[in-house]
């Protein structure tokens, strides 16, 4: 996706560990086998280092899957590796939980953790 969709801005306290969630119930993508839309909610839990993530660029961003034909994996890890590449966090953990298809569910999380030594 168009990871150059997300903005920044600088962290007031950059000095303290602290936990941003971002929750986005309304997720949207496409399967890339039959064309149908697919549902989920998408969980971005974060601590930040010098910059905090931007919602209003995030929601746009999250837009620009709507169309896109990708599987429940890649949407989950390219939306991890867009806001590391982005935000630099001290640790990010994408979560995406994808309504029943065919009475199946799936979970997919993924985990980056950039602490400094």
């Amino acid at each position: 996706m168009r990871k150059e969709l997300l903005e920044v801005f600088d962290n007031t306290f950059p000095e303290r560990d602290y936990i941003i969630e971002i929750v986005n119930p309304e997720f949207t993508s496409v399967c890339p086998k039959t064309g149908l839309p697919d549902f989920g909610t998408i969980t971005v839990t974060y601590v930040p280092d010098k910059v905090c993530i931007e919602l209003k660029s995030l929601k746009y961003y999250f837009l620009d899957f709507r169309n896109a034909g990708i599987f429940y994996e890649n949407v989950t890890n390219t939306i991890l590796d867009d806001l590391v590449a982005v935000s630099q966090p001290r640790e990010m953990t994408v979560k995406s939980e994808w309504k029943a298809r065919g009475g199946i569910t799936e979970t997919v999380t993924v985990t980056h953790s950039g602490r400094k030594a």
